[in-house]
């Protein structure tokens, strides 16, 4: 009887609803996305989280409303709370390159680099990930993926998760974000609205992945997991994340 009665608790359940989601999602293999950055971000005596991507030995790249007075990096991890795992790499950041022109209000130039204080060791379990070219081509369509450590349930800052999720979303026409505050061509819409997939809040300066590059920066997920979430186009900045890791 009590089996019957979970499973029907189950069945009920809306889309999305319960554990297992990223928004529509489910835990990723451990380790399977290297290149995957867990951000510990301090801002006064509060702790916020975000994702980012290991883009060079010494680069994490991730969204600018990620930045805050001080920030940890942790690479090859799945299980950030657990307490002992020798694969995972905790760096600190030496300096935080967020664009010059990044507007918090309306989220335009949504970008940032990191700089780690020392490089990181790649191995099987640290990789770095390859970027978009400038101006290269993302058809509307095209299928990819996002991963973070965010939100679970829309609108639930309680249901953020300490294992890696991940979820298939697929480029949108830019129609389905349209906004006062959605900008072509720096930003790409994505998701599966109608399946209830979507990046979170938490999963913020996450990786869009598409055809094994960084395409995208996770930028605005959605909040309710039934619209399309919002992305900075990696492809459009793509001169200027160089000219930024040159810096000193």
């Amino acid at each position: 009887m009590l089996l019957l009665i979970l499973l029907l608790v189950a069945f009920l359940l809306p889309p999305g609803a319960g554990a297992g989601e990223i928004y529509g999602g489910w835990e990723a293999r451990p380790h399977s996305r290297p290149y995957m950055a867990y951000l510990e971000i301090e801002r006064g005596d509060k702790i916020a989280r975000c994702g980012g991507s290991l883009v060079a030995e010494n680069f994490v790249l991730t969204a600018a409303h990620c930045q805050g007075e001080a920030i940890t990096v942790f690479l090859g991890a799945h299980n950030i709370d657990k307490l002992i795992d020798l694969r995972r790499q905790k760096i600190k950041v030496s300096k935080m390159f967020p664009h010059e022109k990044y507007r918090n209000r309306t989220m335009i130039n949504d970008i940032m680099l990191l700089k780690l204080a020392r490089p990181a060791k790649l191995n099987e379990h640290v990789k770095t990930i390859p970027m978009a070219g400038p101006f290269e081509s993302l058809p509307r369509g095209t299928n990819c993926n996002i991963a973070g450590w965010g939100c679970t349930v829309p609108g639930d800052n309680s249901s953020v998760v300490s294992r890696l999720r991940e979820v298939d979303v697929e480029v949108l026409d830019d129609d389905k974000c349209t906004s006062a505050f959605y900008f072509p061509m720096l930003m790409l819409c994505a998701g599966r609205p109608q399946e209830g997939k979507d990046a979170g809040q938490g999963d913020s300066g996450g990786p869009l992945v598409c055809k094994d590059k960084v395409q995208g920066v996770v930028s605005k997920g959605s909040t309710s997991g039934t619209l399309p979430g919002t992305y900075t186009s990696v492809s459009f900045y793509s001169d200027w994340i160089k000219d930024t890791m040159r810096r000193p």
